[in-house]
């Protein structure tokens, strides 16, 4: 029976030869045993992991209270008579910080634990609720945001299904957590609309609060505070935030490229995404509650692609497939977007450009996984974290740049020109 070592040498980048882009580090294992909750729960004919159970509970709940709030936010800053440039530099303070906390967030959940990693992002996500429900100035609109620093718990339920699946599932593990997201993302807008329309966006954010502090129970309830299978010697002794680490992570054989694919494909979306309430509202004049309902639908294909889609297409294509033709697909999507008109086209639009997406950045995520030694999965996922907020740092400025001088369909030409570029660069780098 071949090794875990051997199965991924066979597995060499495309720099070398073929197969899936999951090179192995040079890094000597250093592990040693650790046990890990192994506890089942039967629900009908089928079992399932506590702690895996739970971290998807989780993660439903954290993306319906984001969402919550997400979808309420512009209203709110209209409300206390913040213009949409303003309303950019709060989405890149957003940003800014989680930017500054993803990848010391993957070295503490490493370090300390899935149980302890997961209670930091929630009882941050609380704090950033609450003080966004009292918030009756700009100043404590600001002051929400800086909470969101560990605010990171899709990263935390990351960190867990990787520690406890096996690597040649991780792609489809991961997949069936951004499932639950989408169910969150599907009921929180729709859900932050409702309690808009018949109470108030303060009482929105304090629902959204609410939910945070009732995961910290669930957290703290059914995950262990160790989820590794085996626990590096390191961990113990060394520094949280660790430039040499860092430095060490991003030279990874494979891991800047698939960093690099990250940012220049997702400049765009992040673009799209940072003004998606705001052209909701100006472009195409929608309600709060229709914006809710569009964030739902755009939330049940996401829900429906990473589901269900993306463990299709793993076994029965390999990840760099995957990865250059996403790509492909995304290239058109944007292009489509620009001639845009009516919401009934942009429902129609975002389908296959939900498909590029959620297939692309699950692939991305699991291969930079695949890069590293298991005890550094965790700080991998951190920097795959940091990309996304940095493209969120810039994106609102850009956004609202481009929307304000240029108009909507200028989102779509942004997309189709980046994604051009990615998807040649994919082609030529990962040919067979």
């Amino acid at each position: 029976m071949e090794t875990r070592s051997s199965a991924r040498r066979k597995r060499l980048n495309e720099m070398g030869g073929n197969g899936d882009f999951t090179p192995e580090t040079s890094e000597k294992n250093t592990s040693v045993p650790h046990l890990t909750y192994t506890g089942d729960i039967a629900i009908g004919k089928w079992k399932f992991n506590k702690v895996i159970l739970s971290t998807h509970f989780n993660i439903f709940l954290y993306a319906t209270c984001f969402w919550i709030q997400i979808g309420t936010l512009p209203y709110l800053t209209k409300k206390l008579g913040v213009d949409p440039v303003f309303f950019g530099y709060l989405q890149t303070t957003f940003a800014v910080v989680q930017l500054c906390g993803g990848p010391v967030y993957g070295r503490f959940g490493d370090m300390f634990g899935g149980r302890a990693a997961m209670a930091l992002a929630f009882a941050c996500a609380s704090v950033s609720y609450f003080v966004l429900g009292i918030a009756d100035t700009f100043f404590w609109l600001f002051l929400s945001r800086l909470p969101s620093v560990f605010m990171h718990a899709m990263q935390g339920g990351q960190m867990i299904v990787t520690d406890l699946g096996e690597e040649g599932q991780r792609a489809d593990a991961l997949g069936k957590l951004g499932l639950s997201y989408g169910v969150g993302m599907v009921i929180g807008p729709f859900l932050g609309g409702l309690v808009t329309k018949f109470f108030s966006e303060q009482t929105a954010a304090f629902v959204a609060c609410i939910g945070s502090v009732l995961s910290i129970g669930v957290v703290w309830v059914f995950v262990p505070q160790r989820t590794k299978k085996s626990q590096g010697k390191e961990s113990s002794g060394s520094a949280m935030f660790s430039l040499k680490k860092i430095l060490a992570l991003v030279t990874a054989p494979g891991a800047g490229f698939l960093l690099f694919i990250r940012m220049l494909a997702g400049l765009p979306i992040g673009v799209f995404q940072s003004m998606f309430s705001v052209f909701a509202m100006e472009t195409f004049k929608l309600p709060a509650e229709q914006n809710g309902y569009l964030l739902s639908y755009v939330g049940v294909l996401t829900m429906i692609v990473q589901g269900l889609g993306v463990g299709i297409l793993t076994k029965k294509f390999s990840e760099n497939d995957i990865l250059k033709w996403s790509s492909f697909l995304l290239v058109w999507s944007y292009l489509a977007l620009a001639f845009v008109t009516d919401v009934f086209q942009l429902c129609v639009v975002m389908a296959p450009l939900v498909v590029g997406l959620a297939s692309s950045n699950i692939v991305v995520s699991s291969a930079l996984t695949k890069t590293v030694s298991d005890q550094d999965t965790g700080a991998m996922l951190g920097l795959n974290m940091a990309v996304n907020s940095l493209i969120r740092t810039i994106s609102p400025t850009v956004g609202g740049f481009l929307l304000k001088s240029y108009g909507f369909q200028s989102f779509g030409y942004l997309g189709f020109v980046m994604l051009g570029i990615s998807t040649i660069i994919l082609f030529i780098k990962l040919r067979q």
